[in-house]
This record gives C-alpha cells, structure tokens and sequence, in this order.
C-alpha cells in the first residue's frame, strides 16, 4: 500500500491508501479506504448488475452523492435489472419523492420501519448492495456526500469493501429475511428478535454475523468478546465508544494481558460521541490500552482485528451497536488478511494524537470531566441522530457536520 502521512499539515496533508485485493478461503475482498474510491466502486458495481441489484442503507441522503447513486439505480431498474432499496425510516433524511423516479422505472423502494413503542428505538444500521446475488459492496459507510468526501472537505474517513465468494450467499439469505419483514408487517420487535436469534453463523473462517435487539447480547458482541479474550494483539477502529460495561472488562483485561491499541475519533458530526468515549479514558489507559484520537476528519470506520481474526462491517463498539440496533459484521479467520488490515490501522496510528498522562492532564479538567460524564449518560437514553436534530451535548460543545446545500 502506498500511504504517505505528514502528521504537522493540515486534513489535505493525509493520504489514505489506494484500493487493495486480499484473496482469502476462495474469497477475494476488495478494500477501498478512500471516499472518491468508494463511490466509484459503488457506482461500478450498481452499473454492472445485469439480473438484480438488492441494497439496504441506515441513511440515505438527498444530496449530489444521494442523487448519483440513487440515478445509477434508476438507469439499472430501466436496463431490467430487479432493483429493489430499502432505507431506514429514521437513519435517512430524503423524503418519498426523492424515489418516486426509482418507483417510476421499474424498482422497488420501501423504509424499514418500526411502530411507536418501544420497538422504534431499534435502528437497522446495516449497509450492502448486493448485485446479481453474487457481489456484495458493503462496509461502514452510508449514501451521502461526507462519505465519500475528501478528508480536507470534511468527509468521514471509513471502508468500503467489494466482496466475492461463497459469503456473498449468506448476504443474500439475510437481505431475504430482512425484506420479508418489511413486506409483512415491518413493525413486529419479537420477530426481528426471532431473525438475529436464529441466524446461523456458522463455523467456517469466512462468516456472516448479526446484531440486534434481542433478550441477550446480540451473536456479534458475543462472539467479539469471546475473540478478544483469547487474543494477545488487538488493534481497534471504531467511531464510537461506549459499549456495555461487560465489553469494557473484557477489553481492560486483554490490555493487562496482551498488546491492545485503540484508534477512537477525535471529531465526529455527534460531539457527544467523543465526549462519550472520553470519560474511559482514564481506566482504559491505567490498563495499558495504547489509545489515539484520530485527527484529519471525521472517523467513521468499524475495523477489529484480534490476532489473526479481522471484523469489518457496520458495527461499533457503543451500547447502540451492542444491543439494539441491527448491525452486520464479516468476521475472517486469516494471518495475511490481519496483517494487511493492522498496515492500514498503522497509517490511521500515524495521523492520530496518542492519548496518554499528558494528554489527560491538559484536558481532563474538572469541567470537561463532568461533560464526559454527562455526555456518556445521555447516550445511554438518547438516540445519536436525534441528540444531533435536537441539539443536545453539554454547553460549550458543538459537533463536527460539513453544511450542504439543499
């Protein structure tokens, strides 16, 4: 990978790494760390589905990205392709209109909906496209344009990955049942329960991995924590975090046992985010947890390697990802793969500010400690796209989101 990182310059000063192949159990996986990348990968792989194009996104923006994507899902319903997108109802900002052309060509558009209860705090967070059930592009990464942005334009720095192989199968069972959920009532909580409780992982190195709402920790953060137990060397992106106390144990002992470096944001469109991830800094570091804040722009990437054992997906590592939401995650068992992943996590090391003693004496003052505290209490309650439309974060914090013209 070619990646040149200059630490002292500013968000165009960083490089993320050009697209790179990793073959793996008769699997190749594509990755694509950079945001013109992506979208140009994304685009590809709707433009080249010739039988169907099955997708399902958290959000989906009505911006200059929103609209290519959703025009090159038009072009595909008009050329035949069975085109079908589902969105979540609450995740996505456009409204009906915006895919009533989709509707008009041919293709299928419905929202993931839950009624309102209890259920409505569930959010289906999980990202793919699948073409002609035998590619998938998925990843962390939603349709609009801070995705896919420059790092000096103020977009998130994330993954996507094109993936190919005997998966890809699996992708296609759980957009199935996803879709029949929505099509029967698209409210009921006991069966979405029933679909994660179910699902069948598997035990090969390649496997598909769900999250959700159910009675107990959700197959991902159980298996996740059972990795990291018997794990020396773990190296973790995520862009949130604050997860169960379990998985914050968990975590701490692998430190005092192994080698654990963590990369967390340092901006974030949600300032109580960070704010969040900040109030277990002190524990997380008298463990000997090597923590970096990471600093061009945005972090949006969900990236877990343990060992020889990588995660990539749509999962984070809060209380949301771990028992409510609906996530998806690809675990691989493979020495090379890891290795090529921690190169990348390398590069993310080198343009992130170490958080250390010094670090926690300039900031951790009494104030900003309370405002870690109360942030991290708030997200245990309130949605993270609801405290951003209402404005919610303790006073004198404002979050990190680039203004686009409507």
């Amino acid at each position: 990978m070619n990646s040149n990182f200059d630490n002292s310059g500013p968000a165009g000063a960083y490089h993320l790494s050009e697209p790179f192949e990793v073959a793996v159990h008769d699997h190749k996986f594509t990755f694509f760390p950079r945001g013109q990348d992506r979208l140009d990968a994304l685009l590809d792989h709707i433009g080249s589905a010739q039988e169907s194009l099955h997708a399902f996104y958290f959000l989906f923006e009505a911006d200059t990205v929103g609209r290519k994507v959703r025009d090159a899902l038009i072009a595909a319903a008009e050329r035949g392709v069975d085109t079908r997108l589902y969105i979540d109802a609450y995740g996505s900002d456009a409204d009906d209109q915006f895919f009533e052309p989709l509707i008009a060509a041919g293709g299928c558009f419905k929202r993931f909906s839950a009624s309102w209860n209890v259920q409505y705090l569930i959010r289906n967070h999980q990202k793919m496209a699948i073409a002609d059930r035998s590619h998938v592009m998925g990843g962390g990464f939603n349709i609009s344009q801070e995705y896919f942005a420059p790092l000096q334009d103020e977009g998130w720095c994330d993954l996507g990955v094109a993936i190919e192989g005997p998966i890809v199968e699996r992708f296609n069972e759980w957009f199935d049942c996803i879709e029949q959920w929505i099509e029967s009532d698209g409210s009921q909580l006991r069966k979405i329960r029933e679909l994660v409780r179910d699902w069948e992982t598997g035990s090969g190195p390649v496997q598909l991995i769900m999250g959700g709402p159910t009675a107990v920790s959700s197959d991902w953060a159980v298996r996740f924590k059972k990795d990291i137990a018997q794990s020396n060397n773990l190296d973790l992106v995520t862009a949130y975090f604050s997860p169960p106390r379990a998985m914050r144990r968990v975590l701490r002992k692998a430190a005092v046992a192994g080698n654990l470096r963590m990369i967390l944001a340092g901006k974030s469109d949600m300032a109580l985010t960070v704010m969040a991830a900040r109030v277990h800094y002190r524990r997380l570091l008298k463990a000997g947890v090597g923590l970096f804040e990471y600093q061009p722009s945005k972090l949006h990437m969900k990236l877990l390697v343990m060992d020889d054992i990588t995660y990539f997906g749509s999962g984070n590592l809060d209380m949301r990802s771990v028992r409510l939401n609906l996530e998806l995650m690809v675990r691989i068992e493979d020495a090379m793969l890891a290795s090529k992943m921690r190169s990348l996590i390398d590069q993310l090391e080198h343009s992130s500010a170490p958080i250390d003693a010094t670090w926690r004496k300039i900031h951790a003052s009494p104030i900003n400690r309370i405002k870690w505290f109360v942030s991290s209490f708030m997200l245990r309650f309130v949605d993270y796209k609801l405290s951003r439309r209402l404005g919610l974060g303790p006073p004198g914090l404002k979050s990190v989101r680039p203004q686009r013209k409507r």
